[in-house]
């Protein structure tokens, strides 16, 4: 492999010399640096990163931690990341497994953007403690060094309640997802004392956020229930996917006999026939807010706690009987 010391031979500069000239030092003149780099190109020369990373503890690049790729959720969260990192000179790695978590501490990353169940509060903590940067877009924890970009789950889930609460002479079945995902959980209090506020009778079911434990929901509803109309609340949209293509194989129609709402507005949902009432947000902006967030505690300003505000997409599959 070709070497700084291989282009001063050719050259006839020193390797300071070079070495200025590869890093676009001011310490070597244009017609200086033009020489060196025309003939770092005529031998192949690839600058190792690596050891430029170690040498000035920074590599611009930005650990994306995600608990999965699955589903239409996150290309659109990952795209505003990607575009405002590159705006502020980084990029981005996405991570996944236990394995990538050492990404972190041997600091082969400038920052982690955490959307992910496996790491517990504790070894984020640890980490922040260690002084590495992070945002969380799935807790709540103060740190100085650790931001969080969360979403408005409280808001989202009550306007969905307020809607299927119109109906309050019908069942109402929700839907939950995982007990690890902070916004389930987040979602599931607010249900939880929204029901208890109004006085009002819920059948829960447990989901996993998949569109296969959504077509379990559903045949789960079929199985428990012989009166229609009823209430569905589904605290995402890939679940209410899975149960719209179940309750399209019976006699039962959504928006008559199944009013339903989901939460998350992917994109699939715009296409749902009858269209899929939900809750929105921008993922872009999402994953924008993440990406400033975490650039700006690179650069030691200090760490912010912001929310993405939620709305109600209406759609027929609240419709009422004509």
């Amino acid at each position: 492999m070709v070497g700084i010391k291989d282009i001063a031979k050719k050259t006839g500069y020193s390797i300071s010399t070079v070495s200025y000239a590869l890093n676009n030092s001011h310490k070597v003149s244009e017609a200086t640096r033009a020489i060196i780099i025309k003939a770092a190109d005529e031998l192949h020369y690839v600058p190792n990163n690596a050891a430029r990373t170690l040498k000035r503890n920074q590599s611009n690049i930005i650990g994306v931690f995600l608990a999965d790729y699955s589903g239409a959720f996150y290309g659109e969260l990952l795209h505003g990341i990607k575009l405002q990192l590159q705006k502020e000179n980084y990029e981005m790695i996405v991570c996944s497994g236990e394995q990538s978590h050492r990404f972190i501490p041997e600091k082969l990353i400038d920052g982690a953007i955490i959307l992910d169940a496996a790491f517990d509060d504790d070894e984020i903590l640890r980490l922040a403690d260690l002084d590495n940067n992070i945002v969380t877009m799935d807790r709540d924890i103060v740190h100085p060094r650790i931001g969080t970009v969360l979403l408005d789950n409280e808001g989202g889930t009550n306007a969905a309640l307020t809607q299927l609460g119109q109906y309050d002479e019908l069942p109402l079945y929700i839907v939950t997802g995982p007990e690890a995902s902070y916004d389930s959980q987040s979602r599931y209090k607010t249900a939880k004392r929204w029901a208890s506020e109004t006085k009002r009778e819920v059948n829960w079911i447990d989901g996993d956020f998949t569109r296969k434990s959504g077509q379990r929901a559903a045949r789960q509803i079929l199985s428990e229930n012989s009166r229609y109309p009823i209430t569905v609340f589904s605290f995402n949209d890939e679940m209410a996917v899975g149960m719209y293509k179940v309750f399209a194989k019976t006699d039962l129609l959504i928006g008559r006999d199944i009013k339903m709402v989901g939460f998350d507005n992917i994109e699939i949902a715009s296409f749902l026939t009858p269209r899929l009432t939900t809750i929105g947000y921008s993922k872009y902006h999402w994953g924008i807010e993440a990406a400033k967030q975490i650039v700006a505690i690179i650069q030691n300003e200090d760490a912010a706690h912001k929310k993405v505000y939620t709305s109600l997409i209406t759609g027929e599959s609240l419709e009422k009987e004509s």
